[in-house]
């Protein structure tokens, strides 16, 4: 089932399964989130828990026993429920359960609030630990942006500019998309500005640390854009579908890495896990502001 909320400006779907957005309408017609054609990419806004991205063999060691977990952890795959809801905000939760703990052995709610204020969708990640003993988990979303955003344009006459000079670096994977150590520098144009061009992903997403926390999809010269801002997030993600001409990027905050390379992943030792005592509740506010409104 889905679930819409929305004001003057914007209005945002989102589905149970996954409390995954599906639609980020603008009052004039212009979708802004990417519509999952099966032919590039069937999803539009994954939200990821406990786990960002790969795990190697699929597993990792948590109170000394391995377990087995999918890619980008539980929440893609399961059904959240409707938890409170008014005409411009939503909450979405998923709750441990036996079937949770057999990949992920902790009792928890793990709650997605979607809230409009003007012209952004502000997103916040809530963990409650209702577990005895520690949780450690990574957090990330996923989102798709439509690319072009308005007819006429391509996707090459778009660019990716951060809200402010920096340095960052890639983060090094190998050629299944494990850890491997070895990040470089990846210059911006003016320090700020990363044209874009499809060629980008022919080696699966870019990894990015040490940004700026706040990253523009813009067109010069057009009104149509979206500003991603992510303060509690360390890394960023973007991507689509390697080696195609997908019309659509992804622009995804990360507070955690995948598994390096043919090491299985300890969770207790993993050094970019959040780790969350017995009772304790853990939040992460970011936010997609959209312009041309």
């Amino acid at each position: 089932m889905n679930h819409s909320i929305s004001n003057e400006f914007l209005t945002v779907t989102a589905a149970e399964d996954g409390a995954q957005l599906q639609s980020i309408l603008g009052a004039d017609g212009t979708e802004y989130l990417w519509q999952g054609d099966p032919k590039y990419w069937s999803d539009r806004a994954l939200n990821l828990f406990p786990y960002v991205a790969r795990l190697t063999e699929g597993a990792y060691y948590l109170d000394g026993e391995k377990h087995h977990m999918d890619i980008h952890g539980l929440a893609p795959y399961r059904r959240f429920s409707l938890a409170e809801k008014s005409d411009t905000a939503m909450v979405l939760e998923l709750t441990s359960s036996e079937d949770t703990k057999a990949a992920y052995p902790r009792d928890f709610s793990f709650r997605i609030g979607y809230a409009l204020e003007g012209d952004t969708l502000n997103v916040t990640f809530e963990v409650e630990n209702r577990d005895e003993k520690v949780m450690y988990f990574g957090l990330g979303g996923h989102p798709g942006f439509n690319v072009p955003l308005v007819p006429g344009k391509s996707f090459e006459d778009y660019r990716l500019r951060f809200g402010e000079a920096c340095a960052p670096k890639r983060v090094g994977f190998t050629e299944d998309c494990f850890l491997n150590d070895q990040d470089v520098p990846f210059p911006l144009e003016n320090g700020d500005t990363l044209p874009l061009g499809h060629h980008l992903f022919d080696d699966d997403a870019i990894v990015l640390r040490d940004m700026a926390r706040q990253v523009t999809l813009e067109c010069p010269g057009e009104a149509h854009g979206v500003t991603v801002t992510f303060p509690q997030m360390a890394y960023l993600g973007l991507w689509h579908w390697p080696r195609t001409d997908a019309p659509y990027v992804c622009i995804e905050p990360w507070c955690s890495l995948p598994s390096h390379k043919d090491q299985i992943a300890v969770f207790e030792t993993q050094k970019d896990l959040i780790s969350l005592q017995p009772g304790s509740v853990y939040r992460n506010l970011w936010s997609i502001q959209v312009h041309g409104l």
